[in-house]
């Protein structure tokens, strides 16, 4: 496909699942609570060093109000003194980061420098490169079981687009199609089905990509919707054999690129 498309974090924007935002958005939170305790005591859970300076001694619930709703938090306690995150004092700026951290870490993709300085601007000491590496591998853990997830019911509509992405390959910088696979249901209500990234958007990735979305479960698809590249059209008649419609946002850009600006 061309740069005539929607971009593929505004697509999850507007169908991405609560309820898994708000748990990454818990368990980032959690992380980020536990590496800052460790620093204060420390030492970490269970280790035993002389330079250890305090103790745990539980945990206490708050709750944290989002748009991306009400967060369940357990906020560490200590033998000596007390612990309080400090994201948890300006709330619209914490808010602001804690959105700005999922979306680097799971759209944008982690880097321990941009990490860090997101973590700081929530009031933090900072972040290790271990502690990165922790994030990612619960994210990837976490996204992993949301993309891979059954699939029940009836899904009647289907929109399918991409978009181009530049990543780090071998030491070197290469573009990518990251594909996404929007369903509605039969009782209306619609959200991300798949999500891939590939090398192109040859006919054959296309395939691939819709056979594992029936694998898991995807059925009763009648109408798919996307732009008329023809190896996707192409993919489209072959795995599902659904009627197939034009994107009228895709269509009207396409004509749009014909037309002066002066008309």
């Amino acid at each position: 496909m061309t740069e005539d498309r929607l971009p593929l974090a505004d697509l999850l924007a507007k169908a991405g699942d609560g309820d898994f935002l708000r748990s990454v958005a818990e368990a980032v939170l959690q992380m980020l609570m536990e590496a800052d305790v460790e620093g204060l005591i420390g030492a970490g859970r269970h280790e035993r060093t002389g330079e250890r300076l305090n103790y745990r001694n539980g945990f206490r619930d708050r709750t944290l109000d989002t748009r991306l709703g009400s967060l369940q938090l357990r906020i560490p306690k200590l033998r000596q003194g007390s612990y309080f995150p400090p994201f948890l004092e300006p709330r619209k700026t914490s808010e602001k980061a804690l959105v700005a951290v999922i979306q680097e870490a799971w759209i944008g993709g982690v880097s321990t420098r941009r990490v860090d300085e997101l973590v700081q601007a929530m009031g933090l000491s900072g972040i290790s490169k271990s502690t990165v590496s922790k994030l990612c591998k619960d994210i990837d853990e976490r996204v992993g079981a949301f993309l891979d997830r059954p699939l029940s019911g009836e899904w009647p509509y289907l929109w399918l687009d991409a978009t181009y992405l530049r990543q780090r390959e071998g030491g070197r910088i290469v573009s990518v199609a990251a594909i996404i696979a929007v369903a509605c249901d039969a009782e209306g209500h619609r959200e991300i089905v798949g999500l891939h990234i590939g090398p192109s958007e040859a006919e054959t990735f296309w395939s691939s990509f819709l056979r594992s979305l029936v694998k898991r479960g995807l059925k009763g698809v009648k109408l798919v919707v996307s732009d008329a590249h023809e190896g996707l059209k192409a993919a489209i008649a072959r795995v599902l054999g659904a009627t197939w419609q034009r994107c009228r946002v895709h269509w009207m850009r396409n004509a749009l690129a014909h037309v002066g600006k002066a008309q």
